[in-house]
């Protein structure tokens, strides 16, 4: 990374402006039509909606921050922070509404799938017009077909029109040529979620082949666990909002800490409720509640290294699912599976999902985690068949730093996630 700064954002902030209704437009059926011609114009105005007023909203609001040359920055954040919103304006895709952004080098993105490609032209047309829009020369974009074609794996199709592909063909494309026609500064969405796992490796490596070249990259994503290996710096959003901009790590941290706070800092979970749903009323099947128990059952709110410990998971169902599985992942903050529990059919607990509110525990005899905040996941299953109900990252737990080996020092150090009960044994 040098000094020499390739994005500045000073104040930025952008507007819309949602109209809302004086009243709900009711249905309308074609007998409602004929009627409404039949009775005159009077009749046909009560049809039509009736603005009251237009509420201002900011997406984004008083953003500041600066991105030096050779730097790759995570953005994370809630649904509807203004991620999405953030990258459009710096890609000059959307006016902001105020403030300023200054950009040096040429900007390369990837938004949606297909951003920037024309359908009715095919794919080896489509790659010579995003050249020709980055300034490329026609000799510079030959050098890079070949490698760019190689990388998407579309030889087939490269002369088909581009409205003719899948969506998993549409985006290798786009990000192919993103990506390898020489851009001071990639900028990337969550559209890599469009392709399988071994295409977004492909992606992730030549991301980092990019910064390693001395190039910038933006990569918005919600999977935390590719941010934190990516990316050294990260920016939270909240809100429109920067709310954190620190090294990755401490901002996934601070994020994680913010999905479970109200706005005065308390958190708004019992304490040992790990999660509990909203609202599931329109659900067939869902995980409804989390909790965090001792060994007496009682409410455990932060556990310790190697104590028992008790997950009580709820659902609530609409229908019977005989031989279903109860699933419980604990992961660390940054993505990284750690441990992996199962009620399948072939282990002694086989679960029957029955109509209405249930719980099934989960009963841990050493918890052999480091002191340190971890993620809990949850699902429900037809095992080897389907998974019915997922979240990966639905809570966060704390484990409180203990003296686990009884030496009077200082507790199991947090540099490492697993500890593990063990025994050194001198050799003459």
């Amino acid at each position: 990374m040098s000094d020499r700064v390739v994005i500045s954002v000073e104040n930025l902030g952008k507007a819309y402006r949602i109209s809302h209704l004086a009243e709900r437009q009711r249905y309308v059926a074609l007998r409602d039509v004929i009627a409404d011609r039949l009775k005159g114009w009077w009749r046909r105005r009560n049809l039509r909606p009736a603005f009251s007023s237009n509420e201002e909203f900011w997406a984004l609001k008083n953003v500041n921050f600066q991105v030096h040359q050779g730097e790759v920055v995570g953005i994370i954040g809630r649904n509807g922070a203004g991620k999405s919103t953030l990258l459009k304006v710096l890609s000059r895709i959307t006016e902001p509404s105020n403030g300023r952004v200054r950009t040096k080098g040429r900007v390369a993105s990837l938004l949606e799938v297909g951003t920037g490609f024309h359908p009715e032209l095919t794919g080896r047309e489509n790659i010579y017009l995003n050249g020709a829009i980055l300034g490329m020369s026609r000799t510079e974009i030959k050098k890079k077909f070949q490698e760019i074609v190689s990388f998407a794996d579309v030889e087939n199709f490269l002369d088909t029109p581009v409205k003719r592909y899948s969506s998993g063909m549409y985006v290798r494309l786009a990000f192919a040529v993103a990506a390898h026609l020489d851009p001071e500064i990639l900028v990337v969405d969550e559209v890599l979620a469009v392709g399988d796992t071994q295409f977004q490796k492909k992606c992730l490596g030549k991301m980092q082949d990019v910064a390693l070249g001395g190039k910038t990259v933006l990569f918005v994503s919600h999977n935390l666990g590719v941010v934190s290996n990516l990316c050294r710096r990260c920016l939270v959003l909240e809100r429109g909002r920067v709310a954190c901009d620190k090294p990755v790590m401490e901002a996934v941290e601070y994020y994680h800490h913010s999905l479970f706070q109200k706005a005065d800092g308390t958190d708004v979970r019992a304490p040992h409720v790990l999660f509990e749903a909203s609202a599931t009323a329109d659900s067939d099947l869902a995980i409804t509640k989390i909790e965090l128990l001792d060994e007496r059952g009682q409410p455990k709110p932060v556990v310790g290294t190697w104590e028992r410990v008790t997950f009580r998971l709820w659902y609530r169902s609409k229908r019977k699912i005989p031989r279903g599985s109860m699933n419980l992942q604990i992961s660390s903050l940054h993505g990284a599976t750690l441990a992996l529990f199962t009620t399948e059919p072939d282990s002694a607990v086989p679960l029957n999902i029955l109509p209405g509110d249930h719980a099934v525990d989960c009963e841990i005899e050493s918890l052999p985690l480091a002191s340190g905040d971890y993620l809990i996941g949850a699902g429900l299953a037809l095992p080897n068949v389907e998974m019915l109900w997922w979240q990966p990252e639905l809570a966060t737990f704390t484990v409180a730093a203990r003296d686990v080996l009884g030496s009077g020092l200082a507790p199991v150090s947090t540099r490492a996630l697993i500890a593990t009960r063990h025994h050194w044994r001198l050799l003459e």
